[in-house]
């Protein structure tokens, strides 16, 4: 089974260029489900996430973050790993991903796994492998914690089916917002081979539900949803189009994320944008994430945010922002009796402030002091709300004298928005060992991998 698999390099090696490659891939999270070992095996998957350790920068290291091979068929325009591309290939035994899984679990350096793999050879053959992978994970190596696979587009579903009862989390990305975009930068991938996988997965898992409704006992199907992946700017489309096929893949294919990536240029392609003086659209991609949490939380149509006049978000004003000042006549509200769902379209009021102002004002008026005990961000919220008739200052309801104000409140963009580097995350930033210390048992022995 294993005779494409290179077994001369050092698991290692390895480790090195696979977990590298793995580094444009952003569609893993937190698990979002709870699940107790059971005392027979090692770890569990807790739902508040995996956020044991951190590098030296701040940023949580949480899962094993490694692609299964970076050899593809494919020829992706976009992709570091495509096939016309000169770069060293190499590839995991299942043996080797449960190995270093359990080794750098032990270690409480990890409490999951984010597997994701080129095409090696087929669809078909690097599904069974994935398969393979988890199988012995779960029930040789007795691993209880936290998996997240990809399923590969073209695979027989029959494999995805039984990988699914073996994962977490599944997803299958879309890789580019339209039909289109695909034919010109992945003439070899298809819209309908992406979209079957995630049908299944989404049928499988209502069926398990009715089979955990009627035997408690049965194994779950992928219990942590399935998400996808999209990139961002490597192709024309606008931020409408994009948000639009995301609430599209949310209302049909019930997934619980869209992950959005900004796009890196990694090869030398005509085809694709010039984006090396700007660096890749962090800010835009930062944009399109707070307008996906007001689809997911805060009960928005894409319709709502952007139009076909209005294509694209403002980079200098958040969405929520922007939307209540192109809706000014709806404000001010009363805190004391506005109904959540308009709660939560008041810029400085998040779902939590908002459930605790409905649940508070049951008991008497509420003033701006509470409102501020509450979670409310005022320096954004004064401008739309008031407090048994009355608003904190005395402010003009106009959308310029608004918006400069709005613009004069520093926002908190995300790290590494001006700039960053691509370096993928080590799991040893913060020490001062290389990774065959980490191999390392208790009484300073290697361990035998």
């Amino acid at each position: 089974m294993y005779e494409h698999i290179q077994t001369e390099m050092s698991i290692y090696d390895k480790l090195n260029i696979l977990s590298d490659a793995a580094k444009y891939d952003v569609a893993c999270t937190s698990s979002g489900v709870e699940r107790r070992g059971d005392g027979s095996g090692m770890g569990n998957c807790r739902k508040a996430g995996i956020c044991h350790s951190f590098s030296a920068d701040g940023r949580c290291i949480s899962l094993l973050k490694i692609l299964f091979t970076n050899e593809c068929i494919f020829d992706c325009k976009y992709c570091v790993n495509r096939s016309s591309n000169d770069v060293v290939r190499t590839s995991f035994t299942p043996d080797e991903v449960c190995t270093l899984t359990m080794q750098f679990y032990r270690r409480n350096y990890i409490e999951g796994l984010f597997l994701s793999s080129g095409v090696m050879k087929s669809p078909d053959y690097t599904m069974e492998l994935l398969y393979a992978t988890l199988y012995r994970l779960r029930n040789v190596y007795n691993f209880q914690g936290y998996i997240h696979v990809k399923a590969i587009p073209g695979a027989d579903q029959r494999l995805i089916r039984m990988t699914g009862y073996l994962a977490d989390r599944m997803s299958v990305n879309i890789e580019l917002p339209t039909a289109e975009g695909l034919r010109q930068l992945a003439p070899h991938k298809t819209r309908k081979n992406i979209l079957t996988p995630m049908k299944l997965v989404q049928e499988q898992t209502k069926e398990n539900r009715y089979e955990i409704a009627v035997r408690k006992n049965s194994p779950r199907f992928v219990p942590a949803g399935q998400s996808t992946q999209m990139i961002i700017g490597a192709t024309p489309e606008t931020d409408f189009q994009i948000l639009n096929v995301a609430e599209s893949l949310y209302d049909k294919f019930e997934l619980k994320r869209v992950f959005y990536s900004a796009f890196v240029p990694v090869n030398d392609e005509i085809a694709l944008p010039a984006v090396k003086r700007k660096g890749p659209p962090l800010l835009r991609e930062h944009r399109l994430y707070q307008a996906d949490w007001l689809l997911r939380f805060y009960q928005f149509r894409a319709s709502e945010l952007l139009d076909e006049h209005n294509p694209n978000f403002n980079v200098f004003l958040d969405p929520k922002c922007c939307w209540a000042l192109k809706h000014l006549e709806v404000f001010p509200i009363e805190v004391n009796r506005a109904e959540y769902h308009m709660l939560l379209r008041v810029p400085g009021i998040g779902c939590k402030s908002a459930s605790r102002i409905v649940k508070a004002r049951r008991m008497g008026n509420l003033d701006f002091q509470d409102l501020k005990r509450m979670g409310v961000v005022l320096k954004r919220a004064v401008y739309f709300i008031t407090c048994q008739g009355k608003m904190m200052y005395k402010i003009k309801i106009d959308e310029d004298y608004i918006t400069r104000n709005l613009l004069n409140t520093k926002e908190r963009l995300p790290e590494g928005a001006d700039g960053m580097t691509y370096r993928q995350l080590s799991l040893f930033d913060d020490m001062n060992f290389g990774v065959n210390d980490a191999f390392e048992t208790v009484s300073g022995k290697k361990a035998t991998i």
